[in-house]
C-alpha cells in the first residue's frame, strides 16, 4: 500500500512538473493584453525658414491597450508580435514658441515585431527576458490648431501637415511572473530609435527625432495544442 502511494505521489509530482513546464515550451503560443504608456523622448529641429528661428516642437504621452502574440521558437527563443489602437499624442510648441499651447495632435500606429531571448529554464515562476525589433510607425489623422496657424500663416488659411511613416529599430527588456500553468503576468519596457520629418501645408519641414519609451503592464495566457 505504502508504495502504491509513493508511485501516485512520484507521478503527481511529474504531471504537475510537465504542465508547468509547458507554459513556455518551444511550441507554445503565448498570448497577452494590457495597457502601454508611450512617451516620446523629443529632440526636435527647428521649422525651416521663414518661421522664427528656434520654432520647435515637443509631443505629449498618451496610453492605449495593448494586445501581443507570441510563439515560443525553443525553449529560450521566441518571435512576438505587439499590436494595438492607435495612439494619440498631442504637439506643443517649444524653443523659441515655448509656452504657446498645443499645436496639434496625430495618431500613431506603431505595430512592432520582436525577437526574444528568455532567460532560465522554461518552467521557472520568473523569467526575465530581452528582445530585439522592427517597428512602423504609421501616422494618421494629423490635425493642426489656430495656434499653429498663427506660428506658421498668421492671417492666411489655416495650417496642415503630415509626418512621414518610418521603420525604426525596438529593444526591449522585461519579464514574466508565473501565475500557474496556463496564466502569467508580463511587464517589459521598449525604447524605440525614430525619426521622422513633418512637412507643413506652407511649404515649411521639420525634422523630429520622438525616440518613445514605452512601458507596459499585462496578463498573459499559454497555449499549447494545435
Amino acid at each position: 500500500m505504502k508504495n502504491t502511494v509513493k508511485l501516485l505521489a512520484l507521478a503527481a509530482a511529474m504531471t504537475l512538473a510537465s504542465a508547468a513546464s509547458a507554459q513556455q515550451t518551444a511550441g507554445t503560443w503565448l498570448g497577452t493584453l494590457g495597457i502601454n504608456k508611450i512617451t516620446p523622448k523629443v529632440e526636435s529641429g527647428d521649422v525651416s525658414a521663414p518661421a522664427l528661428p528656434g520654432t520647435k516642437t515637443d509631443v505629449g504621452s498618451d496610453t492605449k491597450p495593448r494586445f501581443a502574440i507570441g510563439y515560443m521558437i525553443t525553449d529560450n527563443v521566441s518571435a512576438e508580435l505587439d499590436l494595438g489602437l492607435p495612439y494619440k499624442h498631442d504637439l506643443y510648441g517649444a524653443g523659441s514658441i515655448e509656452g504657446t499651447g498645443k499645436l496639434a495632435t496625430s495618431e500613431v500606429l506603431p505595430p512592432t515585431a520582436f525577437i526574444q531571448y528568455r532567460f532560465l529554464p522554461a518552467n521557472s515562476m520568473f523569467r526575465p527576458y530581452v528582445g530585439l525589433g522592427a517597428t512602423y510607425a504609421l501616422f494618421q489623422k494629423e490635425r493642426g490648431s489656430g495656434q499653429l496657424t498663427a506660428v506658421l500663416n498668421t492671417g492666411g488659411p489655416g495650417s496642415t501637415f503630415k509626418l512621414d511613416n518610418k521603420w525604426a529599430a525596438s529593444y526591449q527588456i522585461g519579464g514574466t511572473l508565473k501565475i500557474n500553468e496556463k496564466w502569467f503576468l508580463d511587464a517589459s519596457v521598449i525604447k524605440t530609435k525614430l525619426k521622422t520629418k513633418a512637412h507643413y501645408s506652407t511649404g515649411q519641414t521639420q525634422d523630429v527625432r520622438l525616440d518613445p519609451l514605452a512601458v507596459n503592464f499585462s496578463i498573459g495566457y499559454a497555449y499549447k495544442g494545435w
